[in-house]
């Protein structure tokens, strides 16, 4: 349970990192091909600067190539790469439940990014480990997943399969997930790689991690499973403290998370946790110019992305951020509750703060002055509230009163 920390501290923090990584204005740095930021557009010397820790590692520039978490990383931005190992294991041993130096990891370009980073790995190890053919992989998930599984599949030359769940619990059942992976078996799929959801993206429903494992291990097949939390990784496990997806589930080796969602940091803040042991199939042996190599998708990446998110979950510490997912989580249910009086259809996974409405129950001039994102653009069937900080019981009310006035 990690402590909240004082603005000065994590201030003086982010500015000993910075002064530990090379500085572009002062240091001979001839061989890097980067630098600062351009200082006749960007000014180093703004007074501001010096109260804004996020703002002044932009300007600064740490280019964060690489896994920091596997040993040998750039020398040139140590102090700033630190931070990012603490933000990768606070999130998988203090969040995802994960034992004490067991993980790697890093801070991606987003959700997608660490859903391929995963599904990369895998299937390089099944190549290089069990000799597969890429026609024998099979990808699969919930018809919920987000659509980076069916890109994946596409970009990595593996086959993806959406596996079928019930409209009202937004879940498979174990007769059903059986005869489709069945299926798989038949057509030649010998090895697989499974996607469970902490939280799909219109839905927010969750994925029955024990059904799941129990008919891929009757298969005989070898299988792994990752964890697309996305959406609830930062929400999730404090709204549920029996969470069955985290790192204390043997079976889960990977988990996304993203830090632009819940944690409200700026876009390029997703995150990627693994066991130790598999980052090496990921090793781009070719970049022998970068100190440590490159096992990651996007290669070169803003020190900053990592520095917002160790800023934001410090500010709260633990207990800080478990209040404000619990108003987040009675926001949502305060709403439900006027649905249920309306007779307004919807699906909410308890633990969540993801309403999605039946698109027939709603005007379409309310959905659209309320944002209300659909699950098709061309023919909704369902809209989308997602309860964020922003969305506050007022507003909430406002929008109550119109579905009122429209009955």
């Amino acid at each position: 349970m990690w402590k909240k920390l004082e603005h000065a501290e994590i201030r003086k923090t982010i500015f000993d990192a910075i002064d530990q990584n090379a500085n572009f204005y002062k240091d001979d740095v001839f061989g890097v091909p980067a630098s600062h930021l351009d200082s006749k557009v960007f000014y180093q010397d703004e007074p501001f600067l010096k109260n804004a820790p996020f703002l002044a590692t932009m300007v600064h520039n740490p280019n964060h190539i690489g896994c920091h978490t596997l040993g040998k990383s750039e020398s040139y931005f140590s102090g700033t790469q630190a931070i990012e190992r603490e933000v990768i294991r606070l999130c998988a041993e203090e969040i995802l439940g994960g034992e004490k130096g067991q993980f790697d990891g890093y801070v991606a370009s987003g959700g997608t990014e660490a859903n391929l980073q995963a599904i990369w790995i895998y299937r390089n190890y099944f190549l290089l480990e069990l000799n597969a053919q890429h026609n024998e992989i099979q990808l699969i998930g919930s018809s919920d997943c987000h659509y980076s599984m069916p890109k994946a599949a596409n970009l990595l030359n593996i086959s993806w399969n959406a596996m079928s769940v019930s409209g009202e619990k937004r879940n498979w059942t174990k007769e059903s997930l059986t005869k489709e992976i069945q299926s798989c078996v038949a057509n030649g799929k010998k090895y697989f790689i499974a996607v469970a959801n902490m939280m799909t993206t219109m839905f927010g429903s969750v994925d029955d991690i024990h059904i799941l494992t129990e008919v891929l291990e009757e298969t005989g097949c070898k299988f792994f499973i990752h964890v697309d939390a996305a959406y609830g990784g930062f929400l999730y496990p404090f709204a549920h403290a029996k969470n069955p997806l985290d790192f204390r589930n043997p079976h889960i080796s990977s988990i996304t998370l993203d830090a632009h969602k819940m944690v409200q940091a700026p876009y390029g803040t997703g995150i990627f946790l693994m066991r130790k042991g598999f980052m090496k199939y990921a090793v781009t042996e070719e970049a022998s110019y970068v100190e440590g190599e490159d096992s990651t998708i996007i290669g070169s990446r803003s020190g900053a992305n990592a520095i917002s998110i160790w800023m934001i979950l410090m500010m709260y510490g633990y207990y800080g951020w478990q209040e404000k997912v619990a108003t987040l989580i009675q926001r949502t249910s305060w709403l439900c509750d006027r649905l249920d009086q309306l007779a307004i259809g919807y699906f909410r996974n308890e633990y969540s703060n993801i309403v999605t409405l039946r698109a027939a129950d709603i005007p379409a001039d309310i959905a659209k002055n309320y944002a209300l994102v659909p699950d098709n653009h061309h023919e909704a069937k369902w809209l989308k509230i997602v309860v964020m900080e922003h969305v506050t019981l007022e507003r909430l009310d406002g929008f109550i009163q119109q579905l009122k006035d429209n009955k």
